[in-house]
């Protein structure tokens, strides 16, 4: 069949074009792709080409479908999978395949998310990376992927019992920073602290743009988090005389930071975090950094005395997204507050060229729609061209300004998309 999409053939070379998927095997899925997040990891691979470490070394002569972070629905069924998956099904997928480096979004030319329609090789399936559910939207799928590396910080994170006992988690009842806090993966950590069982006492976010912290507050306010037994704050680490004292005064008791994580992969703010630790403190380095020299003094003397901890986490597992999805469908996490932007699929390859220049969160994209990248504040500036983006806006505004399963069904009935 012929199908739409955007394929990755060497550094800086993405292509938005028209090619042909072959038959399905017996062992394969094919699946139509309704809506892709566009991740900076995606542009990462983008700017490295063939020396990304997931992309093949022929990807000039076989070029790869690019996305990671889509959902959508199945089409059609392979012999193997029949007793399993069924046409009309939706679907959610894991792209990080245990045991192998390749994955869908940088290592497949048949199955990728920037695409109308995609297959899903055996290798994908038989790992259990792809299954179905009932949500009553595309995009929370979508963002499930970021948001399940977030749930895997969480859970990557350790406290010590007894000086021999882990014991993994964010400590219950204790204080969380999230350093560099409102951006899109930031406000998903903020979500989740107010959803998971062993809550925190306090939740202190930092910024050093007012603007964004006013979002922030918006989507997820101070009243919002008391309703559900926590203590949240938002902070401009700019405007403090002393950053360390005055974040740790903010803890609990004023001792310091149980959890603390770093979502700016920059030194000052990575030996800030280390600073604020507590007693038995643990600091997740969540936000990747690009240079592999990169880093930082830290105080090995508390490491040592005070019990305090540094790790990193990456990624998530199959079980972390399908929590995401499941908390999602529960209501009890909000991904739509890491998304801004929404377009179509002839914005993907400007959008992923620049996209460490355009602010905001996540920028989503549907598969079966032409529509420019806009951020959901500014959707009202398409209506003199169509007045449906004032109906769209409005649906927008009646969901605190973010994105919804409502806003993405009118999106999608008014391009006749089904």
């Amino acid at each position: 069949m012929q199908v739409k999409g955007v394929r990755l053939y060497a550094k800086d070379d993405i292509r938005l074009e028209e090619f042909e998927l072959p038959e399905i095997k017996d062992d394969e899925i094919l699946v139509k792709v309704m809506s892709d997040s566009i991740c900076m990891s995606t542009w990462k691979m983008v700017k490295q080409g063939a020396d990304h470490k997931r992309v093949p070394a022929d990807v000039a002569d076989h070029p790869i479908i690019i996305g990671h972070e889509f959902a959508g629905d199945i089409v059609k069924v392979g012999k193997k999978w029949q007793d399993k998956f069924k046409p009309g099904q939706k679907f959610a997928q894991q792209p990080a395949i245990p045991g192998q480096a390749e994955s869908p979004g940088y290592s497949y030319t048949e199955c990728g998310g920037a695409a109308t329609y995609c297959i899903f090789p055996n290798d994908i399936i038989e790992a259990g990376c792809l299954w179905t559910h009932e949500g009553d939207s595309y995009f929370e799928s979508s963002v499930a992927e970021p948001m399940c590396c977030v749930i895997c910080g969480y859970k990557t994170n350790y406290h010590v019992k007894d000086r021999y006992e882990h014991v993994m988690g964010t400590k219950a009842g204790g204080s969380i920073a999230i350093l560099g806090g409102c951006g899109p993966m930031g406000l998903g950590a903020v979500s989740y602290a107010l959803a998971i069982e062993n809550k925190p006492a306090k939740v202190i976010v930092t910024d050093i743009d007012d603007a964004k912290l006013a979002r922030a507050n918006e989507v997820i306010s101070v009243e919002e988090a008391k309703e559900k037994g926590v203590e949240l704050i938002y902070v401009n680490t700019a405007k403090m005389d002393d950053p360390v004292d005055g974040l740790k005064a903010l803890s609990v008791d004023g001792k310091g930071f149980d959890d603390v994580f770093v979502y700016v992969p920059a030194r000052p703010v990575a030996e800030l975090g280390n600073k604020i630790l507590g007693y038995d403190g643990c600091m997740n380095l969540f936000a990747g950094p690009t240079d592999s020299e990169f880093s930082a003094d830290v105080n090995l003397y508390d490491c040592h005395y005070n019990a305090t901890k540094i790790l990193g986490s990456t990624g998530g597992s199959i079980d972390d997204m399908k929590e995401a999805i499941d908390r999602a469908a529960r209501k009890e996490i909000k991904p739509a507050v890491m998304i801004t932007h929404v377009g179509g699929i002839d914005s993907i390859v400007d959008t992923t060229m620049n996209l460490p220049n355009i602010p905001g969160g996540k920028k989503l994209s549907y598969l079966h729609i032409n529509m420019p990248m806009t951020a959901i504040s500014d959707l009202r500036s398409l209506a003199k061209d169509d007045s449906f983006f004032n109906e769209l806006a409005d649906i927008c505004d009646r969901h605190n300004g973010l994105w919804s399963a409502e806003a993405e069904k009118a999106l999608l009935t008014h391009y006749g998309v089904e």
